[in-house]
């Protein structure tokens, strides 16, 4: 094979370092702030959350938020209940899309509805250590939510459990930064938050349904909802499937405490990178021998 001429292959040089140092700076380029939150727990209900650990199957709960635009998320707020005395030893969270995107279509038939519910599979998530930090700061030693869901989580035609009753713990914020952002496309999505404890269980509280100040509103704000391992792939509805009608008012709705932060990235960014991309291009075609 001949040799390049010097001056061709510093050309070359000179171009790829341009280019390399377009995108270094794309990469580090700020966009638009992004900031979701669904308010300040409300005290209605707690709902189990956690991974699956010795003696204890999985259970999940998940509350949706809606993205315009392609997003960069780069940590998250939620707010619990945790047993006095109780320590968070591992978080995990989880992106889930809206059924029938990423399930298996019909579905099992083993729950009332799949409309508007999480997916079967999770779409992205991180775990600690490795792939996010989580911090806790106790909000109140003692908060007690009307209504809890830990264990009855079943299939129809029993789901309508009414719920189990009332529960008190400490409510404790947990605070998590993701050391590799969710890169989201815009659509709708479910986050799930799971906390391990050394003992005891970790309960997600409700928020406001409609969303109040100072959490940020948006349509459609679709209910919580929860499965565990044995209702996999299948998801229950808290309020309109377990809690249920009372003699006296329908089914309650809610939500779940959470925020979530990060970036909107500038198209100006993709474009210049275009252009940089077509300056090489057309620079080292004006070269060619």
């Amino acid at each position: 094979m001949p040799f390049q001429p010097k001056s061709r292959i510093l050309s070359v040089l000179r171009w790829a370092t341009a280019v390399a140092a377009l995108f270094l700076w794309a990469a580090s380029a700020a966009g638009a702030p992004f900031f979701f939150s669904t308010g300040d727990p409300d005290g209605l209900i707690a709902t189990a959350s956690r991974p699956e650990s010795a003696g204890k199957i999985e259970i999940e709960s998940a509350d949706d938020f809606v993205l315009a635009s392609a997003t960069n998320i780069t940590g998250a707020t939620f707010t619990g209940l945790v047993p006095l005395g109780s320590t968070a030893i591992d978080v995990t969270i989880e992106i889930y899309r809206v059924f029938p995107k990423d399930s298996t279509v019909p579905p099992s038939g083993q729950v009332p509805t799949r409309v508007n519910s999480p997916s079967d599979v999770a779409f992205d998530s991180r775990d600690f250590p490795g792939q996010l930090n989580f911090s806790t700061a106790l909000l109140s030693p003692s908060f007690t939510a009307g209504n809890s869901v830990v264990n009855g989580i079943n299939p129809s035609p029993n789901q309508t459990t009414g719920g189990e009753g009332p529960v008190t713990g400490q409510e404790v914020l947990f605070s998590v930064s993701f050391l590799t952002p969710f890169s989201l496309p815009a659509d709708h999505y479910f986050f799930v938050p799971q906390v391990m404890l050394d003992t005891g269980d970790f309960l997600w509280l409700s928020a406001p349904k409609p969303i109040v100040p100072p959490g940020t509103p948006f349509s459609p704000d679709l209910q919580s909802w929860i499965r565990n391992a044995d209702l996999d792939p299948d998801w229950l509805r808290i309020g309109t499937d377990i809690v249920g009608p009372s003699s006296i008012a329908p089914a309650p709705t809610f939500n779940a405490a959470f925020t979530l932060v990060g970036q909107v990235p500038e198209p100006a960014t993709l474009l210049l990178l275009a252009v940089g991309l077509i300056v090489l291009w057309w620079g080292l075609k004006k070269r060619k021998p």
